[in-house]
């Protein structure tokens, strides 16, 4: 959100279209409260980021739009309400103008009931019924609304508690149940997917309640096949791993096998939870899995997301394994529901990353853009093209990964364990882990030809045995100054064996290149 700002206060208008949907659902459910009239909502609405844009440059702290911005609907609102120019709009019929409802809207599938949970809600007062709305009816996270009407987020969790009590009286007890229950007053029979054993760990303790699934892989590494789960498929994806990054292929056989036995039993909870975050390594998890459920018949199963890329008080966020149960405790019940857009989206990922033709991928990133950013998955463009960058450049053969990794040496980094720091602090959009990041560092530094050199490191002699390897000094070698600033082609001098999704690039002559001042993809006939 505040790159958008930062963008659009420097006149990128697609930036300000960004804010625009994003800020729409909220602007219009406190414009709809006030107005009581679609059409006036509406206006008042364009009216204020009208007013937003004019005057953008005078918000000096981009994290403060979503307060300021509120001022200038409710500002409009009043300026509508002098004119006395208001008429009322049953509710079902505002929120489908709106673009669609989430959450508690849900149950409201027949006209009747929809009247009925119209005057439930209105009765409501204002301080209930406002944030009702847009947690559910427009399904913002508690945080994001906590910006916009600048109520503090534990404020927010007992006024959505007292307007679901008192909505007990009125709305059918099993719908109430089954859109409510789960998320604030209970949760045991939820299952929530994670990544990372760390992440597990802390929402096991009392985070959350319900079962928790960590999903144990590593998409950006190996073989990527749009069925991972076929026995050919997976033993070739096992082999490479334990090759390249020293995984014991019966291990991860193994462990494949246990998760999706759990992931088939998904359809005895009510709500199914994926938390993952910004970078390549959970959103290429993320498109698995949405890949996955598109094909299934969920039932009565919900499922939900929860997607972050940043948290308030950690300047540089890497992932969701940075945060204290504590702070993990504020992020519980603010995901939302994944509707059949996101799942179709996600599946659409996965298969052009299982592709061996990497245009299938930057062709589907330049089609849905606009779609992605405005869906659940607002980091899949980023993630996904960082790993297009991640093929040998155009220049010098160098991926994003071996060219940020000689760079940094060159810059005066010498020991494996600094590198791994600022490299992977460099390219946090790829959210590689060490075991990733040494297998880069390997093909550096083995054969005839390295760019790299570890010292103690002898020919053939894995460097992972190294005593004290991660301390151990390293060297841009003559053939790797001459590739980094271009008079050298890595691929040709060295060549490659690697794979990119679905992808295998392999001697020293590659089809696929990246053209890193073009930003494209390039065929080498």
């Amino acid at each position: 959100m505040r790159e958008w700002v930062e963008k659009a206060r420097l006149g990128d208008a697609e930036a300000f279209g960004q804010l625009m949907l994003h800020f729409r659902g909220m602007a219009y459910a406190v414009s709809y409260d006030m107005l009581k009239d679609v059409h006036l909502a509406e206006d008042a609405v364009q009216d204020a980021f009208i007013e937003a844009y004019q005057n953008l440059e005078k918000l000096q702290n981009p994290a403060a739009f979503p307060g300021w911005f509120k001022t200038i609907v409710v500002r409009q609102c009043q300026r509508m309400l002098r004119r006395k120019h208001h008429s009322v709009l049953p509710l079902d019929e505002a929120v489908q103008v709106s673009g669609g409802v989430l959450g508690l809207a849900e149950v409201a599938e027949r006209r009747e009931e929809s009247q009925v949970l119209q005057q439930s809600v209105k009765a409501l007062s204002a301080k209930l019924r406002v944030p009702l709305r847009l947690f559910y009816f427009y399904g913002y996270s508690l945080q994001e609304i906590s910006d916009y009407l600048g109520t503090p987020v534990p404020t927010l969790k007992k006024r959505l508690h007292d307007a679901r009590r008192k909505l007990k009286g009125t709305l059918p007890v099993a719908d109430l149940v089954s859109v409510f229950n789960h998320l604030y007053e209970g949760g045991q029979n939820m299952l929530h997917i994670v990544n990372g054993d760390v992440v597990g760990e802390m929402l096991k303790q009392g985070v959350v309640q319900g079962d928790v699934l960590v999903w144990r892989e590593v998409y950006p590494a190996g073989p990527i096949f749009a069925n991972p789960a076929g026995a050919e498929e997976r033993a070739l994806r096992g082999r490479v791993l334990e090759e390249t990054m020293g995984i014991p292929a019966s291990e991860f056989i193994t462990a494949c096998e246990e998760q999706e036995q759990k992931l088939r039993e998904f359809i005895k909870y009510d709500e199914v939870v994926l938390w993952f975050e910004h970078d390549l390594f959970d959103q290429s998890m993320l498109a698995y899995l949405l890949h996955w459920f598109k094909k299934q018949k969920l039932g009565r199963t919900k499922l939900s997301l929860l997607c972050i890329g940043e948290f308030p008080g950690i300047e540089r966020f890497h992932g969701l394994g940075q945060l204290t149960p504590a702070q993990l405790q504020t992020l519980s019940g603010t995901w939302r529901t994944i509707e059949r857009q996101e799942m179709e989206l996600g599946s659409e990922l996965w298969q052009a990353y299982a592709s061996p033709d990497p245009a299938q991928m930057a062709n589907l990133l330049e089609d849905k853009k606009a779609e992605l950013a405005a869906s659940g998955l607002p980091f899949a463009y980023e993630a996904f093209t960082a790993h297009l960058k991640r093929l040998p450049s155009e220049r010098n053969g160098l991926g994003i990964v071996e060219q940020t990794t000689l760079q940094t040496v060159h810059n005066g980094v010498d020991t494996p364990l600094e590198l791994f720091r600022q490299v992977t602090d460099v390219l946090h959009v790829l959210g590689m882990g060490d075991l990733e990041y040494w297998k880069f560092i390997r093909a550096l530094v083995q054969g005839e030809h390295p760019l790299l050199m570890i010292d103690g490191d002898e020919a053939g002699l894995d460097f992972r045995q190294i005593p004290d390897f991660l301390n151990r000094k390293v060297i841009l070698t003559e053939l790797g100054n001459e590739v980094l600033n271009g008079s050298a082609d890595r691929i040709a001098v060295q060549g490659i064996d690697e794979w990119f999704g679905g992808l295998h690039l392999h001697g020293r002559e590659v089809s696929w290149r990246w053209d890193d001042v073009a930003g494209e993809l390039v065929v080498r006939h």
